[in-house]
C-alpha cells in the first residue's frame, strides 16, 4: 500500500487507477501528518502543502535578509565596541537565518534565485515591520526586545513543524533568536536606568514599535487566508489571534521589570479569560504598509536591489570555482 513516505509511481497507468493511486497517497500523507511524523523532501506531498511551503519559508528567509538593514544602519554609530559587537553578531545571524530559510525551500525544488527576483520585483512579501524607521538608539533595543521577541513567540512552534528541514532549521533560528531578544531587554534596561534622558528615548521606542509587533503575528484569525489550512497540515501549530495574545501576556510583565509603559490605555489584566486584554490594532496600517506604502519600503527594497547586483561578481566568481573544483575531482577520480 501507497504511504506518504513512497514516491509516487512514473509508470503510466489507467486514468481511474492513477486516481486510486493519488487518493492511497493523499490518505497517506494526512495519517503521517495526524500522527506528528515529518514530512521529508522526497516524500509525496499535495501539490498545494509544497507551494504553501514555498510561500511561507521564502517570506520569512526574505525578512531576515531586509531584516538585517534597520539594525545595520546603527553598527558604526553603537555607543561602545562592545554595544557594536553584539549589533555585528546579531545582523551576522540574521543573514544566516536566511540562507538556512532559503536552503530549507530549495529542498522542495525551489530556485533561490528564482525567490530573490520575486523579492527584488515585488511578487513576494517580507515582514511588514521592518518598513519602519530606526530613528534612535533605543529602537535597537526596542527590536531586539519586541520584534526578535515576537519572531521566538510565532517561531518556537515552527521547531515542530511538519515538514523536516523548516523544522530542523527553525531549531537553531529560535535559539539565535533568544540571544537576540535578551540583547535587545538588556540595553533597553540600561537606557530606562539610565539619565532621563535615556528613559524617554527608551520609551520613546517601545511607543512606535509596540503596534508593529503585534500586527506581526498576521491579520486577524478571521481575515487570514492561509493560516487554516497551515494548522490543518501542521505547518503552524496555532492560529495567529493566539499567538499575538501569549506575546502580548508575556511582554506585561517585562515591561513592569523594564520600568517602561506599554501604549495602549485598554491594556488591562482579565481574571476571567486569565489573559490580558489589549486596545483595537490598526490593521489599515498594516495592509497599507504590506501593499508598499510603509515609511521604508522603497528604501528597503532598493537597498536590496542593489546589494544584490553589487554582490554578481562573487556569485559568479563563487561559481566558477565551484565548476573548476568539480571538473579537477572528475579529472582525478
Amino acid at each position: 500500500m501507497a504511504t506518504a513516505h513512497q514516491p509516487p509511481s512514473t509508470a503510466p497507468h489507467h486514468t481511474a487507477a492513477g486516481a486510486a493511486d493519488t487518493a492511497a497517497l493523499e490518505s497517506a500523507f494526512d495519517a503521517a501528518v495526524a500522527a506528528d511524523e515529518r514530512i521529508e523532501p522526497r516524500d509525496w506531498m499535495p501539490d498545494a502543502y509544497r507551494s504553501t511551503l514555498v510561500r511561507q519559508m521564502a517570506q520569512h528567509a526574505h525578512s531576515e535578509i531586509i531584516g538585517m538593514q534597520p539594525e545595520a544602519n546603527w553598527i558604526t554609530r553603537a555607543p561602545s565596541l562592545r554595544r557594536k559587537a553584539i549589533l555585528m553578531a546579531k545582523v551576522q545571524d540574521e543573514a544566516g537565518h536566511g540562507l538556512y530559510l532559503y536552503s530549507a525551500a530549495e529542498t522542495l525544488g525551489a530556485s533561490r534565485d528564482d525567490l530573490l527576483d520575486k523579492l527584488h520585483s515585488g511578487r513576494q512579501k517580507y515582514s511588514s515591520i521592518f518598513n519602519y524607521p530606526t530613528l534612535t538608539w533605543a529602537d535597537v533595543g526596542a527590536i531586539g526586545w519586541l520584534v526578535d521577541g515576537a519572531a521566538i513567540t510565532n517561531q518556537v512552534p515552527l521547531c515542530r513543524c511538519s515538514y523536516g528541514p523548516y523544522a530542523r532549521a527553525m531549531v537553531r533560528v529560535c535559539k539565535e533568536e533568544s540571544f537576540h531578544q535578551r540583547q535587545g531587554y538588556e540595553l533597553l534596561l540600561a537606557l530606562s536606568r539610565g539619565t532621563p534622558a535615556q528613559h524617554a528615548m527608551a520609551q520613546d521606542a517601545v511607543d512606535r514599535w509596540w503596534w508593529p509587533s503585534l500586527m506581526m503575528f498576521g491579520p486577524p484569525d478571521a481575515e487570514s487566508s492561509h493560516s487554516e489550512q497551515s494548522m490543518t497540515w501542521k505547518i503552524k501549530r496555532h492560529s495567529n489571534d493566539e499567538l499575538r495574545q501569549r506575546f502580548v501576556d508575556i511582554c506585561v510583565p517585562q515591561a513592569e521589570s523594564l520600568g517602561l509603559t506599554l501604549p495602549d490605555p485598554d491594556l488591562r489584566w482579565n481574571e476571567e479569560r486569565g489573559h490580558h486584554d489589549f486596545g483595537a490594532i490598526d490593521w489599515t496600517e498594516f495592509w497599507s504598509v504590506l501593499k508598499g506604502n510603509g515609511p521604508c519600503n522603497e528604501q528597503r527594497i532598493t537597498q536590496r536591489r542593489r546589494a544584490h547586483e553589487e554582490g554578481a561578481w562573487v556569485r559568479e566568481a563563487a561559481a566558477a570555482y565551484a565548476t573548476k573544483n568539480s571538473e579537477r575531482k572528475e579529472a582525478t577520480a
